[in-house]
This record gives C-alpha cells, sequence and structure tokens, in this order.
C-alpha cells in the first residue's frame, strides 16, 4: 500500500524521485524519505505529507544520480520519523524501501537480537534489511546473493529496492505479491508502484514478477528468478499520457474523475458495442465463452467499490444469464476454504488488479480447477496476468482514494460480460438484447446530464454538512448503489454512514430515525418503485430527513422528501450507472464543505496489496 519510487541515470535523480512520490502519494502518505549516494549513504525522512519531507530538504546538498524514495501507509509501527523508510542495516551501507508485510518478522527480529543487531525502528522493513546484512557478512557473499538467500526464508508480501553504498552504481529489487514496474529509458532506468511517475519520461516499461530478483543499472536491467536463472525482460509500451495524471484545472483529483466519466464509461463500451448493429464483441472472454455459458456457477471476488460493482453483477447476471452467482469479499474467500472447482467461474473484480485479498483469492481457486475471469483497470497488472480470460475497464489512471470512475467503468463492462454471456447461452431474447444495448450506449449522454446536477447538490451538503450519520436505502439494482454512496460518505467526509435494503430498515436502522437523521433514498422508477415509495413514508412518519434521488417525471415522490434530485431514466439493469453520480458528487461536496483533502483520506491508501 506504499508508494516506491527509484531512479538510476545520467539526470539528477532526487527531483525525479520527489515528483514521482508525489503522483504516488495517494498510495500511502503519513510518512516519506528518500535515500541517495553522495558523499557516501543518506537517509532523509519525514513523518507527514511529501511536502514536508521537501521542505526538511531544502538547501542541502541531494545531487545524487541513485536515489529511492518511499510514501508509507503504516503497517507495523505508528507514523514517525525513525518508522518511516528508507531503512538502513546496521553498518549504515544499505538502504531499503519496502511495500509489503513480512509475517514472520518477529521471528526474523530475535535471531538478529540474539547476534546483536540494534533496531531503531517497529518495522518489519527494518528487520529484513539488518537480515540480509546479516546473511551477506556471514556468507561473504555479495549483496544480490545475501538478498536471495534471505528471500528463501522469508514469509509474507513484499516488493523492495536496496541501494548500496559500496555499489553505486546499481539498484536491486525483488518482487512478490505486491507491484512494481521499472521504466526503460536511454541509459537510465525509473522504478516505482505504478508506471504514473513513469509515464513522463518513458512509454517503455517491464512488470516485474513474482519471485524475481532485478539488477539495474543506468544502461543494463538484468532480470533473475529466485533460483538465480536470468529471464528475459518483456518490454511493453504504456497507453497513458502525462494529462491522464494532472488535475487539468479541477480543485481535487476526485471531482476531476467524477466528471471524466461519460467519457471514461464511453471508453468501456468503445470497440466492444456497437447498438447501430446490434453486436456485441469481448475480445477477452471469446476463447472461454463456452465455459462461461455452461458455468454451474459463477463467484464474483472483490473488495470495496469493487466488491458493490460485484453486488450489481449479482443481479445483473442472474437476471441475464440464469446462473447463480455468489458475491464473497476476496479476504474472507480465501480463509474460509471454500468449495471451488472444476465448472465454477470466479470473476475477479479490481481497479488497481493488484489487490492483496483478491489476488490471494482467485490463485488458490485457479489450484482447484475454476476459470478465473479478471476484470480490472490496469493493464500488465497481477490479476491481469494470472487470470484466464477477462476485460479491462479503460478508465484511465484514478488517482483519488475514493473510487469513482473505475466503479461506474466496472459496471458498463460487467454488464457487456452478462449480456455476452446470456446471448451465448439463448437466455435473453434478441429484443431484449438489442434494448440492453440501445440503453447501454445512450449511458454516458445520461451521465453527463447527471452531473449537471453539480451546484444543486452542492447546496444540499451545505445543508447536511454537520450531520452526524447518514443512512442510504435502495432496493433490487440500487441496494449496492446505496451502499457504495454510504461507503463514498465515510471514505472523504469521516460521517459515519449506513447502507441497507430499505426493506431491512424496518429490521434494526429505524431505530435510529429522528428529525437530525439524513436518509438517502436511491429511488429511480423500477420494480421495485411502490415498495420504496412506502419505505419513504416510514421514515417521513418518524421526522426523518429524505434526500431522495428518482427518475425524470416522477411526481409521487418529490412532494414526500425534503431535497430531491433528479436523474435521467434508464432501464433498471443499468441505471446504477447513472444512479451512482449524485451520491459521489454529494460526498464530494461534504468532504470538501468539511475542510477535509478528499484526494487523500486519512487512514486510508488507493491499493490494498497488504493483507
Amino acid at each position: 500500500m506504499c508508494g516506491i519510487v527509484a531512479y538510476i541515470g545520467q539526470r539528477e535523480a532526487y527531483p525525479i524521485v520527489l515528483k514521482g512520490l508525489k503522483r504516488l502519494e495517494y498510495r500511502g502518505y503519513d510518512s516519506a524519505g528518500v535515500a541517495l549516494i553522495n558523499d557516501g549513504l543518506k537517509v532523509y525522512k519525514k513523518k507527514g505529507k511529501v511536502s514536508e519531507l521537501e521542505d526538511h530538504l531544502t538547501g542541502k546538498n541531494t545531487s545524487s544520480h541513485i536515489a529511492i524514495g518511499h510514501t508509507r501507509w503504516a503497517t507495523h509501527g505508528e507514523p514517525c520519523d525513525r518508522n518511516s523508510h528508507p531503512h538502513t542495516s546496521g553498518n549504515g551501507k544499505l538502504a531499503m524501501i519496502h511495500n509489503g508485510i513480512i509475517e514472520n518478522y518477529t521471528q526474523l527480529k530475535q535471531e538478529l537480537l540474539n547476534k546483536g543487531h540494534v533496531f531503531t525502528s517497529d518495522t518489519d522493513t527494518e528487520v529484513l534489511i539488518h537480515f540480509i546484512e546479516e546473511i551477506q557478512q556471514s556468507n561473504h557473499c555479495g549483496l544480490e546473493e545475501a538478498l536471495r538467500i534471505a528471500l528463501k526464508r522469508v514469509v509474507g508480501a513484499y516488493v523492495l529496492v536496496i541501494v548500496d553504498e559500496d555499489n553505486p552504481d546499481t539498484l536491486i529489487a525483488a518482487r512478490k505479491g505486491s507491484p512494481l514496474v521499472i521504466g526503460v529509458g536511454k541509459g537510465e532506468h525509473f522504478l516505482a508502484s505504478d508506471a504514473s511517475p513513469i509515464v513522463e519520461y518513458t512509454k517503455e516499461v517491464v512488470y516485474v514478477n513474482d519471485y524475481e530478483i532485478a539488477i539495474i543499472k543506468a544502461d543494463e536491467l538484468i532480470l533473475k528468478n529466485i533460483s538465480n536463472e536470468r529471464q528475459t525482460p518483456y518490454i511493453q509500451k504504456l497507453d497513458i499520457e502525462l494529462a491522464a495524471i494532472e488535475k487539468s484545472g479541477y480543485d481535487h483529483f476526485m471531482l476531476k474523475e467524477v466528471f471524466e466519466q461519460p467519457q471514461t464509461i464511453l471508453d468501456s463500451l468503445r470497440g466492444r458495442l456497437d447498438a447501430k448493429k446490434g453486436t456485441l464483441t469481448i475480445g477477452g472472454i471469446r476463447d472461454h465463452l463456452s465455459q462461461l455459458a455452461g458455468a454451474k456457477r459463477i463467484i464474483i471476488v472483490a473488495c470495496g467499490t469493487s466488491w458493490h460493482a460485484g453486488l450489481v453483477a449479482e443481479y445483473m447476471i442472474e437476471e441475464l444469464c440464469r446462473i447463480p452467482v455468489e458475491v464473497e469479499y476476496a479476504s474472507e474467500f480465501r480463509y474460509r476454504n471454500p468449495v471451488v472447482g472444476e465448472g465454477d467461474v470466479i470473476i475477479a473484480v479490481s481497479q488497481s488488479g493488484e489487490t492483496a485479498d483478491t489476488l490471494v483469492a482467485i490463485e488458490a481457486a485457479k489450484k482447484k480447477g475454476a476459470t478465473i475471469l479478471g476484470v480490472c483497470n490496469v493493464v500488465g497488472s497481477s490479476i491481469a496476468r494470472i487470470s484466464d480470460a477477462g476485460a479491462y475497464t479503460h478508465a484511465g489512471p484514478e488517482i483519488g482514494v475514493a473510487s469513482t470512475k473505475a466503479f461506474t467503468a466496472q459496471l458498463a463492462v460487467l454488464c457487456l460480460i452478462g449480456l455476452k454471456v446470456a446471448q451465448e447461452k439463448g437466455t435473453i431474447t434478441e429484443q431484449r438484447f438489442q434494448h440492453l444495448l440501445d440503453e447501454l450506449d445512450h449511458i454516458p449522454e445520461k451521465v453527463a446530464t447527471a452531473l449537471q446536477l453539480n451546484d444543486q447538490i452542492k447546496k444540499i451538503a451545505d445543508k447536511y454538512k454537520d450531520a452526524r450519520d447518514f443512512l442510504y436505502l435502495g432496493r433490487g439494482y440500487n441496494f449496492p448503489v446505496a451502499l457504495e454512496g454510504a461507503l463514498k460518505l465515510k471514505e472523504i467526509s469521516y460521517i459515519h454512514a449506513e447502507g441497507y435494503p430499505a426493506a431491512e430498515m424496518k429490521h434494526g436502522p429505524i431505530a435510529l430515525v429522528d428529525e437530525n437523521l439524513p436518509v438517502v433514498f436511491v429511488a429511480t422508477r423500477d420494480s421495485y418503485y411502490e415498495k420504496v415509495v412506502s419505505n419513504i413514508q416510514e421514515i417521513k412518519a418518524r421526522k426523518g430527513k429524505v434526500i431522495a434521488v428518482v427518475t425524470e417525471g416522477d411526481l409521487t415522490i418529490p412532494p414526500m422528501a425534503d431535497d430531491v434530485i433528479v436523474i435521467p431514466e434508464a432501464d433498471e439493469l443499468v441505471a446504477p450507472i447513472v444512479s451512482v453520480i449524485p451520491l459521489q458528487l454529494l460526498a464530494y461536496h461534504i468532504g470538501v464543505l468539511k475542510g477535509y483533502d478528499v484526494d487523500k483520506p486519512r487512514n486510508l491508501a488507493k491499493s490494498v496489496t497488504v493483507e
């Protein structure tokens, strides 16, 4: 969950690493640090954001052609200067940055304490660099060999990059479970947790695989597996532009990404959907379409916002394909010894494609014979590579920690998959198929119309920004939207919010309703509409404040509600792609009005690459 950046080449390394850390700050930001070689190994680190590290280094000599940098999201040890990365070996010759968790660090630490090692932090990372140093000294071997021996003993996940004072022309990196990409330039190399710090300098990248060690010089990249066998680096071309990771005049990345959704949804449909011709093509699942259509059940595994997308997909796929669907939290699925085997299809949904729990869950399911389908946003990500088939969402880089455009792109792609499987299986009429193609084709413009409500929603946000709690309610396809709306509000405004099926409020949550509780109803016109009207009346009878998201032309709900947000009509199967937009904007404006940094909410990181 931390951000890693490194550089080696002919340029000044520190400015490149510092800019990279700023680009990766969304991955973790309770502290930051850099290490470089300048008349010896120099390490600078500071609790807080990258700007505080930058201020700390003002006036210092940072000239170097090799540097490593890190933004931290604390796992072991509280956020403070001494727990910040990089961490050094006991002799001060080695410095290391690390993303992941070393699960057996306490055992290793005790062994090292018995041998006289002294630790200055509470982190597992410092234990690992001391362990590497101990192996190097006791075996009289080089750093590369010491690292290889150490990693055979280590239990856990890691990406690590090491700089060695005695070898100032070399970086050594290794990966298992956490992402690492290496940018290839002319006489220079760039390392990072994702491509955002690299795209400014080169479009040629190598994605490091699990159990690989990289030995990197300015003009050379050597990849080896943990058995010391050389691997051929596979160079790929990045398909993102620098403008995609800039704010482009918006106050926050989150707002920019919310307003990008008409385009990103269109991009997720482009080349796949042709409503005029009545065709649907998804190349990534073509070779496995018969397996999908013949699946005895489908299990969707995901976390957070992606889990909510999976819930919507459950409704979609069961309705369209008549295949039983289960939606699982990846963190629970991976540990409970689930019954999975041949004939099952696992759909892994992840924005980053690196979500640790989701990745381990599908690895386990694949060993049991299940077919793995990946739906993720980042090309070359771990989930994309381990999957048997799948589809990219093409939402572009998402920098805001609270996911927005990734969610709607996931819904669009999952709907396409459901439609294609239903067509293959023959569980949808041609008339219904064509209708839903037309509906999807018009979704980008309907989302654009919903975004025109921004100013109105800002006024509603100002009215309710001081509320202590919120309740979000919906039925059917709108129930997962209610969950997502509540999550967005919690993430960026720190207001307690809960999402429930509207009918379930009578089984507990209605006890919370009084004149101070805002209740957000996702109440678009669908097959549940009349029931939702009754639920609204039940809230109003108890003096709750109702904020209703309704379909244009609705004459029944607006007189009941305290505030009404009117969105374009859409078929209930695709309506969540539109109805979530006002909830994203409501959360954004409440967070901003309360004075919070909505791009970097406290305690959260963008890509959860540790358990």
